[in-house]
């Protein structure tokens, strides 16, 4: 007979496989769309230690067991010399799934701790310089692609981010070539939630490493951001379903950005649709 606590195991054994069958379908979807991944490719898979990147590294693990093509996944933290920072944690974690990693040491928090003017956030800054780390590390070991683990509540956070404080209308992207036109960046997890990375992450108990640096920063502008949306999420479920399709979904010609759409040649256009139906008329005449 069987007790409430193995009934309990079971109903989470459930949900778990469930949650993990959507988030791998969703991965597998968004590479799929984008085309994020080739025969041969060798992804360099960026792990912070947090649950966003070891919820990826997990769902391409899966993927690359069942693909129909072959690809090589290399996890790298960088480990940017934060204090307190537990240097074990990642190696012995890797080490026990059996994935060849490299740790890439780089003392990025002090730039950052004597370049960031008191009162001010530390992410900008040190966001670049970790980005600079990495994409020349991918170089260095002949990587093909970067995997970041930016979820879809991400790209969605950074529409607004850019809006509201940058007056662009632009987010993250699924896949990228970079600035330097050297590397192309992939985000796997685009289409997931991250309520379900995070109810994931939680079930696979991984071992999380906070971020010291700018985790603790009050009132940053994305955190005010975040708070906006999950209001939204909870008032009126769909509604970030319908942002995120709309970040797919652009029509240029209904905006107002000049190097997008030709306005000054409609009435150019006009003419010759114009003409168009004068020699239609006169053909049907004939």
């Amino acid at each position: 007979m069987s007790t409430a606590h193995e009934a309990d195991e079971r109903k989470e054994k459930i949900a778990f496989n469930k949650l993990q069958k959507r988030l791998r379908r969703e991965v597998g979807r968004a590479i799929e769309d984008y085309n994020m991944i080739q025969e041969g490719d060798k992804i360099m898979v960026c792990l912070s230690g947090g649950k966003d990147s070891y919820t990826m590294l997990d769902m391409l693990l899966s993927l690359q067991r069942s693909a129909p093509i072959s690809f090589e996944l290399i996890a790298v933290n960088l480990d940017q010399k934060q204090p307190g920072f537990p240097e074990h944690v990642l190696p012995q974690y890797l080490q026990d799934i059996g994935v060849p990693y490299h740790i890439l040491e780089r003392d990025t928090y002090s730039i950052v701790q004597e370049k960031t003017p008191e009162g001010k956030t530390t992410c900008a800054l040190c966001s670049r310089l970790r980005r600079g780390n990495l994409y020349g590390f991918a170089q260095d070991i002949g990587a093909t692609k970067i995997a970041l683990g930016h979820h879809r509540d991400d790209i969605i956070e950074t529409l607004f981010l850019n809006m509201f404080y940058g007056g662009k209308l632009k987010a993250m992207p699924p896949k990228l070539r970079s600035d330097d036109g050297q590397n192309i960046v992939i985000r796997p997890l685009a289409y997931c939630r991250e309520k379900d990375i995070v109810k994931f992450s939680e079930l696979r108990k991984h071992p999380i490493i906070p971020c010291n640096l700018c985790g603790s920063q009050d009132n940053l502008q994305r955190q005010v951001i975040k708070q906006m949306l999950s209001q939204w999420d909870a008032e009126h479920p769909g509604r970030l379903e319908n942002l995120f399709t709309a970040i797919q979904n652009v029509a240029p010609s209904q905006l107002a950005d000049t190097r997008l759409f030709s306005f000054t040649e409609l009435e150019q256009k006009q003419g010759e649709i114009k003409q168009q139906q004068k020699l239609s008329v006169v053909n049907l005449l004939h």
